[in-house]
């Protein structure tokens, strides 16, 4: 009963918080006008902005949902193939030496290297279709899942291990009833970081080289000077973003769950 408590007063308290913003937005730009328009629109206009851009096309050629559904697809992509590739790769690096030996050079080559980085050579190969976007989404993600794999995996209590020892496992065993469980706090906050890093370096990818999506659609709204469509792009981006988190913190507490009853 306290924890649905505090969800609740939490829940109040988060759309207080978000009311309140909305409210000083409104009283400040709409109602005392300490700013023109052209210059930060008010929360009426980015309002109205937001209905017409759900079904118009114009001034960038596609509707607000054509290219949310443009961004999630590509962010999903190489989000997808980044944790499905790093995860098992950091918890090999954790777990075997010879692997760490091998690889940690090359990943603390890469490690420093920022995503958008990237972004020119990925263009130079792949052009500026869907494939180079979910490149630099896919190294985003890739670093992030094999550091939080690994660190949880490294965490692992050596009394738990020894235990484990004491009872005849094997090191497969050890591994998977053991370090496993132990890691996946670190794994899935290593998911969660990975998100919200591909969710951004989508958006700056999309401003360098894309013809549609939420990126492409800011940077065309800052061409004809549209402060209300960059708004909306913008606060679009924050809503899917935290629906995205959200989403992922829910699956993640099904599986500590699903462990704890095993």
């Amino acid at each position: 009963m306290r924890t649905k408590s505090k969800k609740r007063i939490y829940m109040a308290v988060s759309c207080l918080s978000v009311l309140t913003v909305l409210l000083i937005w409104y009283l400040l730009i709409d109602v005392m006008k300490i700013t023109k328009s052209s210059v930060f629109p008010g929360l009426v206009k980015t309002f109205d902005t937001f209905l017409s851009k759900l079904v118009e096309t114009k001034p960038d050629g596609a509707t607000l949902g054509q290219h949310l559904l443009e961004s999630l697809k590509v962010c999903l992509l190489g989000y997808s193939i980044g944790a499905i590739l790093g995860i098992p790769l950091g918890i090999a690096m954790a777990w075997n030496k010879w692997c760490d030996w091998l690889v940690r050079p090359v990943f603390d080559l890469i490690r420093p290297v920022p995503g958008l980085a990237w972004t020119p050579m990925f263009i130079l190969i792949f052009g500026i279709g869907i494939e180079a976007k979910a490149m630099v989404i896919f190294v985003n993600s890739f670093v992030a899942c094999i550091l939080n794999a690994y660190t949880g995996i490294r965490q692992t209590d050596d009394l738990h291990l020894w235990v484990g020892d004491v009872f005849g496992a094997t090191e497969w065993q050890k591994l998977i009833k053991i370090a496993i469980p132990t890691a996946t706090p670190m794994i899935f906050t290593g998911l969660r970081t990975a998100l919200g890093g591909s969710w951004m370096a989508l958006v700056a990818a999309e401003m360098l080289a894309a013809s549609k999506g939420l990126g492409y659609m800011i940077q065309q709204a800052r061409y004809i000077s549209r402060p209300d469509l960059v708004i909306v792009g913008m606060l679009t981006i924050g809503v899917v973003g935290l629906i995205l988190d959200t989403i992922l913190h829910k699956i993640e507490i099904m599986v500590a769950k699903g462990m704890n009853a095993q």
